[in-house]
């Protein structure tokens, strides 16, 4: 199967991530985008197509051995599109007979309730789009189940790497502002542990779900540090390694986040995703790295490799 035409629906920053994991395997890959365009070498074909059009994504998949799909649609837009995405992209690894590779998120799991979130969890949704991310699992392992695309699901939390950007807690929210000396702002408590995943950790994993024998018809959450910190935590060694001895950390509060929510339409679905930082949010990933052999990359080398990235746009002659 690895020897196979690998192809990604959607060049977000983990699309590309899974790119560039599969690429350093030597994999061949095909990267599906609106625009027909992507940040990549010039020897990998990058297609336009809407996914939500079956009859587009059959072609753009035709050949496939393995189909991630890695789209996200704007926040706002997650109901009306995200399931039309995805049936495009399974009705298009199902034509090819390919293996899917299901990015998720942990949503559908609900409130931790005190435990780490594992993949025997059940669902506990109590979240509109907590609801739509479990329904749309569920349909994938439906297809396994019945045997139409041999699928695998790889959930991952909150994410922050290159090109992480404006998503993340930990992306444009902080790496841009230690660098600057400037006061950072985040969302929820920030003395709550909360896991975050590395953006090529993600890739990493996700190429692995693509090849491994073992991966279909399960859960995996992809690669996260064991040792989970809390967001304040993090925002110290950030700026640390930016040369910020004193890190400086703003909250924002809970009615002043509802206040512009009434304004922007991306705020107002973030609303419902806050008790994500009311108490510790452990996603333990020990299954992937006990079964398959990944581990995550150590949080600080990573926060390295991420404060690499955000000065080099700031100073693209930075090495």
């Amino acid at each position: 199967m690895s020897a196979g035409l690998h192809v990604i629906f959607g060049t977000g920053a983990i699309g590309l991530a899974t790119y560039d994991a599969l690429r350093r395997r030597g994999r061949t890959v095909r990267l599906v985008n609106r625009s027909g365009q992507a940040p990549v070498s010039t020897d990998v074909e990058v297609l336009a197509d809407d996914a939500r059009d079956a009859s587009f994504a059959v072609s753009a998949a035709r050949g496939a051995a393995v189909v991630y799909q890695a789209l996200n649609p704007p926040y706002p837009q997650w109901s009306q599109q995200f399931p039309p995405l995805q049936a495009g992209v399974l009705t298009a690894a199902e034509k090819a007979g390919a293996r899917l590779v299901g990015l998720e998120n942990v949503y559908m799991y609900g409130r931790p309730a005190g435990r780490p979130l594992t993949e025997d969890r059940g669902n506990n949704v109590h979240t509109r789009k907590g609801r739509l991310r479990a329904g749309m699992a569920e349909e994938l392992l439906a297809a396994h189940r019945a045997g139409r695309v041999e699928v695998t699901i790889g959930r991952a939390s909150d994410y922050f790497g290159p090109r992480g950007g404006a998503q993340s807690n930990l992306g444009d929210r902080v790496f841009p502002s230690a660098l600057d000396g400037r006061t950072a702002t985040v969302l929820g408590n920030p003395d709550q542990p909360h896991t975050y995943t590395y953006l090529p950790d993600i890739g990493e994993g996700l190429a692995v779900l693509g090849d491994h024998p073992d991966a279909p018809g399960q859960i995996w959450h992809l690669p996260n540090d064991p040792h989970t910190r809390t967001t304040r935590q993090l925002v110290e060694i950030i700026y640390g390694q930016a040369g910020r001895p004193r890190p400086k950390l703003r909250a924002v509060p809970p009615l002043l986040l509802r206040a512009l929510g009434l304004m922007n339409p991306t705020v107002r679905e973030l609303l419902e995703t806050q008790y994500q930082f009311e108490e510790p949010f452990i996603v333990d990933s020990s299954k992937i790295t006990d079964r398959l052999g990944i581990t995550a990359t150590p949080i600080e080398q990573a926060i390295t490799e991420t404060l690499r990235t955000y000065r080099q746009v700031q100073d693209p002659s930075e090495p």
